[in-house]
């Protein structure tokens, strides 16, 4: 009996200090990911080279100050920087995380400068879809969401993370960019560490075909008794690797991506956990289309 593999895009994250190498190297991932917000600018060096990368690679936008979750508007000028990055890179994925970033402080709009987790609430869950309603009906396509790292919980939080995002995709039409590592650092701080048994739990609520990416990564470990932060300093773990088969086993070919972000390696170095994604996501897809051609 014949099997043909399903295809699967894998990608990395780059960054200024590949720059080079993803110029210059012969083509050996499938796309690449960068964060929006550093190529804002108007003009200059970076969003030069960004449009040299994007003749060779397809585009992943990945934003990290929207502030979905926020009590406060998305800024307009955000917002205007954002479309125009967008209608000149023209990404073929757009991404952004469930979190909270803008605030009031002395009656002036603040950014958090980083992500930080919000209550799972209905109350919460309304605000978020009319803002992702009003980002993707401003850019003209569509977002994906992704799940965050959490070092505290809220009292108020009544329902989980994966049912919050679970409904904001049906509500929305956007997708979901499921990290696997962000299950693995939240079941390390706040579920007892049964890595596996969290992951198993977060994505078997989640419709199969809501994931339209994954992301993998790794982080530093915490001192004894300390909580784990998702820094994106190291190679991916085993325990998400393993994660990395669970979701493949259940939303397939989803494009995936290395993230590293921190004590960043050489690039053939970054290049060889993506070599190993693609191992991994081959065998358990060729398994998966095997069980489900023989039955």
């Amino acid at each position: 009996m014949s099997v043909n593999n399903q295809n699967i895009l894998i990608g990395v994250g780059l960054r200024h200090p590949h720059f080079t190498d993803v110029l210059t190297q012969a083509k050996q991932v499938d796309f690449v990911e960068v964060h929006s917000e550093n190529f804002f600018g108007e003009g200059g060096a970076a969003l030069s080279v960004l449009h040299q990368v994007r003749e060779k690679y397809p585009i992943s936008l990945h934003s990290t100050s929207m502030g979905l979750g926020s009590r406060e508007n998305i800024p307009n000028d955000y917002l205007q920087r954002l479309k125009k990055l967008t209608d000149s890179i023209d990404p073929f994925l757009m991404s952004e995380h469930a979190s909270f970033t803008w605030g009031q402080q002395q009656g002036q709009l603040i950014h958090s400068g980083d992500l930080l987790p919000i209550e799972h609430t209905h109350a919460s869950l309304d605000r978020m879809c009319i803002k992702v309603d009003k980002v993707q009906s401003f850019l003209g396509r569509p977002l994906i969401i992704e799940n965050v790292s959490s070092y505290l919980t809220f009292e108020q939080s009544h329902i989980s993370e994966a049912t919050f995002l679970a409904a904001l995709s049906q509500r929305t039409g956007a997708k979901i960019l499921l990290d696997i590592n962000n299950i693995a650092v939240n079941s390390i701080n706040f579920e007892g560490a049964n890595i596996e048994q969290s992951i198993a739990d977060y994505i078997n609520v989640l419709p199969i075909n809501s994931v339209a990416q994954i992301h993998l990564a790794g982080c530093s470990q915490p001192a004894a008794g300390g909580l784990m932060i998702d820094d994106h300093a190291c190679p991916v773990s085993s325990p998400v690797w393993q994660g990395y088969q669970q979701a493949l086993q259940r939303f397939g070919a989803v494009p995936t991506l290395i993230e590293w972000d921190n004590n960043l390696p050489n690039w053939s170095t970054l290049i060889d956990e993506a070599n190993k994604a693609r191992t991994i996501a081959n065998a358990v897809l060729a398994e998966k289309e095997y069980s489900l051609s023989y039955f």
